[in-house]
């Protein structure tokens, strides 16, 4: 017999759902759970996480399942859950809480909070019971009430005083210098970024390693700004090591959400739709810079997995899969020997073996006992051209065979128990899978990609967006909800810009414009920078401003590509303006660890590259017209902004782009003639109907090759 629900039961997120019948007496995030603290003279419990999370569901399990404990908590607190996902500004405000008071972060987030807010003790996990130095949930109940009931204001100090050391930290750091960051800070975070290259195996750092493919995206732009090789190999050598190691799905392909070893061999078997939106954007933009196509089809797999298992029927994006299915971390996911035969016949079973690293007693070990487990995480030791020539084989004939047997296990896989997907809808995650789908269709030339992006756009268009240009965060069954925050308006409006550099379709970037005005208008600070929450959000302990770039790049990060793109593409200087408010004020936090700051840093690269504009004025259709959009999206100038005139049928015609880039009304074509103006650097050259020369003026002293 199920056990009573809770008050979670009638909440739309999957990670509520999921502890919506604990004995745990929990309440959603509102008035409610405060006024119930106020009358009944209790402290709140906070505790943030989501639905993948796998310290999540271990701690639900010892925790939030046992009546003991429940009763514990239902005699000395208020319990309230939040998803991270759906409320990211009180994630973000708990976290910096929990950093500053313990120098660490994570999830499960847990907080003890006063009856107005304010935090007095946090932390990550606690298990069921005290040992091994941790404290565990009893103990920490038990004293937290003590404190609470005989030492009251001494708890509320110490509340006060945290609120009061977090408030000056940040306002100290915001009222820094306000010197733009330029080429200095882009040469520091290539420096750190290289101090803490893995040479070995790819990626920066040790233990756990995570893809982190805003880096790759800066360093790639670096290639491009600079020429230098090395940022080019950093950016290969990493993601040829993450497509073979055991981070990658050999079997249902994308990425799953880090890797627990220096090796890219053991993963942490969640999955999530940024990690995949990020990594093919960065395999992608390393096709163009090397013309490899091992990148093309990177990005292509991960797409293949994101249209399978992550798309919903409307063509938007759902935010992730669990690690665990039945209980168990990366059941789903691992093989037997035994398993593999009983899929695929004699030969190709030994192949694929060989070939993937299974060993007959498991390639992996229990990480508290070391002993084999007798489980296989498919993985390559070598790329397939190298293991064909010892095989005697073909790279084609042996890639060929190799994805059959793929397929058949995939389909074998298919019949095993799922781990949960979380089928949110959150307008800041579509907004980057829109981006690299668009970034792909124009990479590779695919339709069908393109199709997928402006499915997903209009569909968010449809569903997400309110009268005055203002966003809705989170969309499940079909209840549209929460506030838009910084990120949302930033995401989603990179996406509508790539998508309207590969469609030209101008209703994307009248949209784009609308969407970035009222980011400017509800998140803009007077001092520079833009807020994560709206000036009409609900009233938290603090407002912030976030510009880190952690496991996705920062609302403030994007945001700042968003508004130098759209002012060369519209020309209108006063989201220039803004940019450069918003560089000064991020300036003194990208000064203290540039490398901490690489998506920002994206931006600033592609303006002093320096960045160039082209017009491209013909008929959309004609063959000439797409010649020059091909030579353009052929090459890697991630400094190039594309705007399409379309010549008109008549000679007073003027096409919709007009109205949102003036500077195209005399950008005509050449006569009959599609032609291509090139903007650079300031500085405008006479139009040419010549793909070659066209690129000849965007390469014009530049000190690194286009590639591809």
């Amino acid at each position: 017999m199920e056990p009573k629900a809770n008050r979670l039961i009638t909440e739309k997120s999957p990670y509520l759902q999921q502890h919506a019948h604990n004995p745990v007496d929990w309440y959603p995030w509102g008035e409610e759970a405060f006024a119930l603290a106020r009358a009944e003279d209790k402290p709140i419990f906070l505790s943030i996480g989501y639905s993948t999370c796998h310290w999540c569901h271990v701690m639900e399990h010892e925790s939030f399942e046992d009546e003991d404990i429940a009763a514990l908590m239902r005699a000395t607190v208020v319990a309230v859950k939040v998803d991270r996902e759906e409320r990211p500004d009180l994630d973000n405000l708990y976290m910096t809480f929990c950093q500053a008071l313990t120098g660490r972060g994570g999830w499960p987030l847990n907080v003890f909070l006063t009856p107005d807010g304010q935090p007095f003790f946090a932390g990550t996990y606690f298990p069921k019971e005290s040992g091994f130095g941790r404290t565990g949930m009893r103990e920490l109940l038990q004293r937290v009430h003590m404190a609470w009931t005989s030492n009251r204001q001494a708890v509320i100090g110490n509340a006060t005083q945290i609120l009061d050391a977090v408030r000056s930290q940040l306002e100290a750091r915001d009222a820094g210098e306000t010197a733009e960051p330029g080429e200095a800070q882009l040469d520091a975070a290539r420096n750190e970024l290289a101090a803490a290259y893995d040479a070995a195996n790819g990626g920066f750092g040790g233990a756990p390693k995570f893809p982190s493919p805003h880096n790759l995206l800066f360093l790639l732009r670096e290639f491009r700004r600079t020429g230098r090789e090395e940022n080019l190999a950093m950016v290969t050598a990493t993601l040829d090591a993450m497509r073979r190691g055991g981070v990658f799905d050999q079997i249902g392909l994308g990425l799953h959400r880090y890797s627990t070893d220096a090796h890219w061999f053991v993963p942490h078997f969640e999955k999530m739709l940024y990690d995949q939106a990020l990594t093919a954007m960065a395999a992608t933009e390393a096709y163009l810079a090397t013309g490899d196509a091992e990148w093309r089809r990177m990005a292509r797999d991960i797409f293949e997995y994101v249209h399978r298992d992550l798309t919903g029927p409307d063509g938007a994006f759902y935010s992730a899969e669990d690690a665990d299915s039945e209980g168990v971390e990366g059941k789903f996911y691992v093989w037997t020997e035994s398993e593999i035969r009983a899929v695929l016949a004699g030969d190709e079973a030994g192949l694929f073996m060989d070939v993937y690293g299974i060993a007959p007693g498991g390639n992996f070990h229990d990480e508290a006992t070391g002993q084999a487990t007798g489980a296989n995480i498919p993985f390559l030791e070598e790329p397939i051209a190298a293991v064909a020539g010892k095989k005697g084989l073909g790279p084609a004939e042996l890639a060929s065979r190799l994805e059959r047997s793929r397929e058949l296990l995939l389909a074998a896989r298919q019949k095993r128990v799922r781990p949960l997907c979380d089928d949110k809808v959150l307008t800041d995650m579509n907004g980057l899978m829109i981006a690299a789908l668009a970034k792909a269709a124009r990479a590779f030339d695919d339709e069908e990609l393109a199709g997928r992006a402006k499915r997903a756009s209009d569909f968010l268009l449809a569903k997400m967006l309110l009268p005055d240009s203002r966003l809705l965060h989170r969309l499940r069954l079909g209840e549209a909800a929460v506030t838009g925050m910084l990120d949302d308006y930033a995401f989603l409006a990179w996406g509508l810009l790539e998508l309207y550099q590969t469609v030209f379709d101008p209703a994307y970037l009248a949209q784009a414009v609308a969407l970035a005005k009222a980011m400017v208008r509800h998140f803009g600070d007077a001092a520079g920078g833009l807020f994560l929450t709206p000036d009409d959000g609900e009233a938290l302990l603090l407002r912030q401003k976030t510009y880190y770039d952690a496991a996705i790049p920062s609302g403030n990060s994007v945001a700042f590509l968003v508004l130098t793109t759209l002012y060369r593409l519209t020309g209108e200087k006063s989201f220039m303006e803004e940019a450069s408010r918003l560089a000064r004020a991020a300036g003194p936090w990208v000064a203290g660890h540039p490398s901490g700051f690489t998506f920002f840093l994206c931006g600033l690269s592609q303006m002093l590259a320096p960045s160039a504009e082209v017009t491209i004025a013909g008929d959309p259709d004609a063959p000439d017209t797409h010649a020059l959009a091909r030579a353009l999206f052929e090459r890697y100038l991630p400094e190039v902004a594309v705007v399409l005139r379309p010549a008109g049928e008549e000679p007073n015609d003027e096409p919709d782009i007009v109205a949102l880039a003036p500077f195209t009304r005399f950008q005509l074509p050449m006569g009959d003639r599609a032609a291509a103006h090139v903007c650079r650097a300031g500085s405008c050259q006479p139009p040419t109907p010549d793909p070659a020369a066209m690129l000849a003026l965007l390469d014009k002293g530049k000190p690194g090759a286009a590639g591809g």
